[in-house]
């Protein structure tokens, strides 16, 4: 069997629900060793909905390749147990709310003196200081605060991005900085204290729309629109069928001018001819795309924009990505059945990696 880069390495994660989960699937996923500690009555994820044969699809979608553990945090064993578990290993990754781990006595000054190679990973809303520091934070209120939904949706109201977008971001910026410190570590033998919030790490996402608004510009929503690019957006075609079209450069709408809507000289007008005056004349920049193509059925006029080098999507429903012929799955083992997933994105080597197995609610364990 091929060794994978983190064979050996032993993780800690005492964790729930998305990004912690989400950060320490990725370390499973590479070899480490992942110890999962669940509360009795396990993670809260677990119960999220049924939708993977009858498992909540949020937890077998981020505790694969896991082992889990039930302890008892609030009782002398339990938290024995954990320290034993801490002393063993590489990696301490937790998301409890604020302040949680430091009553336990399990607080980062502590853990950084008794174990000087252990690298830290405190997942939290808004971070250990700030007014807001001591507020619980999930991945909607995180969008809703840092004014995400705002830019979200259609013109009417603010939007939910439709995944957890803030949750799935933390996992993955805590995810690199394990790995950072683990390249370190190797270095210098030094573990380290690492502390991500779910608030800096959208709010840094957010740098492009909060640098407009600072200059005068601020972003409004435009459902499926780009709201600095045109065009970008959504045309219907004569069967209805709506295709997102994008141009990315003068030069790609001189020939989408020229050889899609057989009007080379809009690519040269100067109400058209650069990106800022086709943002500035939007509408007749779409009017004059959506006339194009919806002389069309939406096959026809996909055939035809990838034929001249242009960047066209079709519109897909979930029901469209199952179908779709690039969507690669894993098939993962569960307490009840084999569920296929959405395979991870790198593929190194050419294979793609397998994954463990997602563990059962074991019973209560305090050492």
């Amino acid at each position: 069997m091929t060794r994978l880069p983190l064979d050996g390495l032993r993780v800690v994660a005492v964790e729930q629900a998305v990004a912690a989960p989400f950060c320490t699937a990725r370390l499973a996923d590479a070899g480490a060793e992942v110890v999962k500690i669940e509360r009795p009555g396990g993670d809260f994820a677990r119960g999220y909905d049924k939708a993977a044969a009858g498992q909540s699809s949020y937890f077998v979608w981020l505790n694969r390749g896991k082992q889990s553990r039930v302890l008892d945090l609030g009782a002398d064993k339990g938290r024995a147990a954990l320290e034993t578990l801490i002393a063993q290993a590489d990696v301490l990754v937790q998301n409890l709310k604020p302040g949680a781990m430091d009553k336990l006595g399990f607080d980062s000054a502590r853990l950084a003196t008794g174990y000087p190679r252990l690298i830290n990973c405190v997942i939290s809303g808004y971070g250990d200081s700030g007014p807001m520091a001591q507020r619980k934070a999930y991945d909607l209120l995180i969008q809703a605060d840092a004014g995400l939904c705002s830019i979200t949706g259609g013109p009417a109201e603010p939007a939910r991005v439709g995944i957890s977008v803030v949750d799935i971001a933390t996992g993955a910026t805590a995810h690199a900085a394990i790995l950072e410190a683990l390249i370190a570590r190797g270095i210098t033998g030094r573990g380290a204290h690492i502390a991500v919030s779910m608030f800096d790490v959208i709010a840094e996402w957010l740098t492009v729309p909060l640098l407009n608004h600072e200059a005068g510009h601020s972003p409004r929503r435009q459902g499926m629109v780009h709201p600095s690019i045109a065009p970008y957006g959504v045309f219907a075609a004569s069967d209805g069928t709506p295709i997102l079209l994008s141009v990315q450069s003068d030069r790609e709408w001189r020939v989408l001018c020229d050889r899609f809507l057989g009007e080379p000289g809009l690519g040269t007008d100067p109400l058209f001819a650069t990106n800022v005056a086709r943002v500035a004349n939007r509408a007749q920049t779409d009017a004059a795309v959506a006339a194009g193509v919806g002389t069309r059925t939406g096959a026809q006029a996909i055939d035809e924009l990838v034929a001249i080098g242009l960047a066209v999507a079709s519109v897909n429903d979930m029901a469209g990505l199952a179908a779709h012929p690039h969507l690669r799955r894993v098939t993962v083992d569960t307490p009840n059945g084999p569920v296929s997933l959405p395979a991870p994105a790198p593929i190194v080597d050419g294979r793609t990696r397998q994954t463990g197995a997602v563990p059962a609610l074991p019973d209560p364990d305090a050492g």
